[in-house]
């Protein structure tokens, strides 16, 4: 099979990119919110205080990526990577033995900028950097590391608490992250790196030539895709984070919704391996016209499904616009404006990335405190992807109508 021979002939940079990527899972809300009630109580905080020292360690999280992100542009990710996963390691570390607020906000950013900031950059830019011809592939290889890290970390350390205390479980996950950096350090021995790509390997954007960050702010393209990417990460963090208010305004048992999960998770995977292909082939606009119709539709659906095999439809959906999201948003950017600056360009999309996380969990909440009921904002939800497709589309207008005059 072409796709076994792919992985075959470029095994440890495909193999580093999904580790990367699964190692940013300590970093990620479906990880971190296991703990959310013994950590409130713990400390001795409400929800209210939890949820936002929550936003507010993240919001600074993204703001600290749009700068570090530009690392990657300027060192191996050897280099980074013996930085970054120690220190999540030590975060972790942390989050084993802290017992203040003020902890809590420093770990909690320390472990969103280390964790889902730079590991996952690191992934996803080293993919889009190393391939060209088959970027949407590698990609698709790289985020098997996302969807393999929210299939079975929340069900093994869910589980291992009935024989560990949740303190131990982060020193687990910080022993897991110490134990990837030999593994990652001998995978990249051979890395292909900024420094080692010629320049004939680089691939040029929009005008054949490589866009810088201030460019591309500067250039309109860029804010009629700022919806979209904020949107993903802010209520595919929510849909998550607000289950179990969800299910029990619904009246169903947590279990049974959580167990129509890997519905979700194998869809993405499919639907990743599936867009990968497509865009390798037809280019990356073709999926991002698409990619925002599958978050409308599942988050539509969730709003008013009665009963527990709709909602396994809704999260089929979400998994097919989770799949799209994973390659399309990456190799567009790399394909409109090249990869010499990628890295500095990805930390901005990162960094809104980040910052959807914060904001998407941090206004539901908010909302069901003023009585705007759950159901009420999945429509909405629904309305603002419909709302981010019609400048998505206005926005991929301008690319041929501007790739010939400078921005």
């Amino acid at each position: 099979m072409w796709i076994v021979r792919f992985f075959a002939a470029n095994a440890p940079f495909l193999t580093a990119g999904m580790l990367l990527a699964f190692s940013s899972s300590w970093g990620q809300t479906y990880f971190i919110s296991l703990f959310a009630d013994q950590i409130m109580t713990e400390i001795g905080i409400s929800d209210a205080v939890w949820g936002l020292t929550y936003m507010c360690a993240t919001m600074v999280s993204a703001a600290v990526m749009v700068w570090a992100g530009t690392l990657t542009d300027q060192f191996r990710a050897r280099a980074i990577l013996i930085v970054v996963l120690p220190g999540l390691a030590l975060a972790c570390v942390g989050m084993s033995v802290n017992g203040t607020l003020v902890g809590l906000f420093v770990l909690i950013f320390c472990l969103r900028v280390f964790g889902q900031g730079m590991l996952s950059q690191l992934a996803i830019v080293s993919m889009a950097r190393w391939f060209v011809a088959s970027r949407g592939l590698a990609l698709s290889f790289a985020t098997l590391g996302y969807s393999i890290g929210n299939a079975i970390l929340p069900f093994l350390f869910v589980s291992a608490l009935a024989y560990i205390t949740w303190r131990q479980s982060w020193l687990v996950a910080a022993a897991l992250c110490l134990i990837a950096v030999p593994i990652l350090w001998s995978l990249l021995k051979a890395e292909r790196t900024p420094q080692s790509v010629a320049d004939s390997n680089e691939e040029t954007g929009m005008q054949g030539r490589h866009w810088t960050r201030a460019e591309m702010v500067r250039h309109p393209l860029f804010w009629f895709l700022v919806p979209m990417i904020l949107a993903v990460p802010a209520w595919g963090t929510v849909l998550f984070f607000q289950q179990v208010h969800f299910v029990d305004v619904k009246g169903w048992s947590l279990a049974a919704f959580t167990a129509l999960f890997p519905a979700y998770v194998v869809t993405a995977i499919v639907t990743t391996f599936v867009s990968g292909s497509v865009i390798d082939r037809f280019g990356a606009s073709v999926m991002m016209r698409i990619w925002p119709f599958p978050w409308a539709a599942g988050f539509a659906v969730l709003a008013v499904a009665p009963s527990l095999p709709v909602a396994a439809v809704a999260l089929i959906f979400c998994g097919i616009g989770q799949g799209i999201g994973a390659n399309a948003s990456t190799s567009f950017l790399s394909e409109v404006y090249g990869t010499r600056h990628l890295g500095g360009i990805k930390a901005v999309s990162t960094a809104l990335m980040v910052l959807g996380s914060a904001l998407g969990p941090g206004l539901t909440g908010a909302l069901i405190t003023w009585g705007i009921g759950i159901e009420w904002q999945y429509s909405a939800i629904a309305v603002h992807f419909l709302i981010s497709a019609a400048l998505l589309w206005i926005g991929l207008s301008l690319v041929p109508r501007y790739s010939a005059v400078a921005p």
